[in-house]
């Protein structure tokens, strides 16, 4: 075993002298001779001595070979690649080393594996109960405030209602027919047609131009923007409106909708306002679309985020004044960023606490209506840059989500076969703060109490871990297709691949 360790630890060092500026220059070679031999060492290590600690070294290994092969793919600005790829291998080399460390410890003092289950139990508790206080604050804080005294039509600000579409259909239909039920006095809608490939939106956005519909053609994004926050820039510069509320084609309102919105907005005297919007319950038996947007809504909702000077947002549908935006420096800002709402919020809250964070109730009515294919391309497309396109954050994130939300159900079977009472008590105490948080979630999701989130919390752990590592893989190694564009090129900074030539035609006859 000893040795075993040595050679791993020697690999670890070789591995960090890749970034030596002189062997960098022919990183290809090196990285493929180490990108597997790490990973085989610390199988054979789980295999010598199966334990908790090995898991560890084995599950961050299988990311520091993701690390070396994405360094072989070379598919991003070589600066960029030699930032992103150090900055992981030290951190989970490091972490790799603290978690030997750790090991030993425990060997040396020769705490047992009940003490240690012990230990993890308690830790796994201490965080259950955080994201249980966590989402029942939220839950409050976020609920709507009750319809005040309603202001006069010539007290209310203009609104402009700024969609950027792109392929769309029926969607945009329908959410075009219910904004148009709007009491809102001093309204302009706008919808951006963001390149399709298809004639039908131009054709559907045209259709509406009668009922006040505004048309607006997109024009293509330049190399360094992501093609749907160009278009945010475009439908800000065409608008009139004090407040602009930018929302998703899958949105429906109802006609007091937008009033309420801005009433709540000014009777809070904030500058932005992002929603929870109601959602259509899925079949009992589609499976994976009970899993995608509670998980969604619960990494919003049950971390301390505001601690951590992250607010809570979501991208359905959010509203904020022109002067806030401006504050913030627009959308050329964002320009790359796959969740532009987010650096907004953060600015906006920066501002006198200007931000909040609402569900949508009765009174305010908004409803999101998207398939499960659309929500597990939003989970795809948002994942990944949630966590700062860092894959270290993603290994960290998995074992936090396999220790936080999958042991504590494993020691409670464990406890409760070894007759070990009183580890089966505490984390089974553990597990239900978790299951009632998640059934909470799910509750809100889609306005309705089910006891599918009692059910189905192991299977939305796999599932979430799941897709944040589908993303990860598409984003590094393949492609993230929106709505026809391959968004990885601005996310990533990829290099474009080079297009092939058109071949000449030949001449009729040849």
């Amino acid at each position: 075993m000893e040795l075993m360790l040595a050679v791993f630890a020697g690999l670890g060092g070789l591995e960090l002298w890749l970034w030596w500026p002189p062997l960098w220059q022919r990183r290809k070679f090196p990285a493929t001779v180490l990108v597997f031999p790490q990973l085989l060492v610390s199988l054979a290590i789980f295999l010598k001595e199966p334990g908790l600690w090995a898991f560890v070294l084995v599950f961050l290994s299988a990311y520091r070979t993701i690390n070396l092969l994405r360094i072989i793919k070379a598919r991003m600005q070589a600066d960029y690649l030699y930032r992103i790829s150090r900055r992981a291998a030290w951190q989970l080399i490091g972490l790799q080393a603290l978690d030997a460390a750790l090991a030993g410890l425990a060997g040396h003092f020769r705490i047992g594996i009940v003490a240690w289950l012990y230990l993890v139990t308690a830790a796994q508790l201490a965080a259950g109960a955080i994201l249980f206080t966590t989402t029942l604050k939220q839950l409050r804080n976020t609920k709507p405030p009750q319809p005040g005294t309603a202001h006069a039509d010539k007290d209310l600000p203009s609104l402009t209602v700024a969609i950027p579409a792109r392929n769309e259909t029926t969607d945009l239909e329908d959410c075009l027919q219910s904004l148009l039920t709007s009491t809102y006095p001093k309204l302009e809608i706008l919808v951006l047609d963001d390149c399709s490939q298809n004639s039908r939106t131009p054709e559907i956005i045209r259709s509406f131009a009668h009922q006040g519909v505004r048309f607006v053609a997109g024009k293509t994004p330049p190399g360094q923007w992501l093609a749907k926050n160009y278009a945010y820039a475009q439908l800000a510069e065409e608008a009139n409106g004090e407040l602009l509320l930018f929302c998703g084609v899958d949105v429906r309102f109802r006609p007091d909708s937008l009033r309420r919105l801005v009433e709540i907005l000014l009777y809070k005297k904030k500058g932005m306002l992002s929603l929870i919007p109601g959602n259509e319950l899925p079949d009992r038996r589609d499976l994976a679309s009970n899993l995608v947007q509670p998980a969604r809504y619960a990494w919003e909702l049950a971390l301390p985020r505001r601690l951590l000077g992250r607010p809570p947002v979501l991208s359905t549908c959010w509203l904020i004044s022109r002067e806030v935006l401006q504050k913030a420096g627009g959308f050329a800002a964002v320009s790359r960023k796959a969740i532009p709402e987010a650096y907004l919020a953060r600015q906006a809250a920066a501002i006198q606490n200007g931000y909040i964070f609402l569900q949508s109730d009765n009174n305010i009515g908004i409803g999101s209506h998207k398939s499960f294919d659309e929500q597990l391309a939003t989970a795809t497309r948002t994942r990944y840059p949630q966590l700062h396109r860092r894959l270290e954050l993603v290994a960290l994130t998995g074992l936090a989500e396999f220790s936080v939300l999958l042991w504590p159900l494993a020691i409670l079977i464990t406890g409760l076969l070894s007759r070990l009472w009183w580890l089966a008590a505490l984390s089974g105490l553990g597990y239900c703060m978790e299951v009632i948080t998640y059934s909470k979630v799910v509750n809100l999701t889609y306005r309705k109490k089910s006891i599918r989130g009692i059910l189905l919390l192991p299977v939305a752990a796999l599932y979430d871990i799941a897709i944040l590592n589908y993303s990860m893989w598409r984003y590094e190694f393949r492609e993230v297709i929106w709505k026809g564009r391959n968004v990885c090129i601005p996310v990533m900074r990829r290099i474009p691949e080079p297009q092939p030539a058109p071949r000449p035609r030949q001449a009729a006859g040849d």
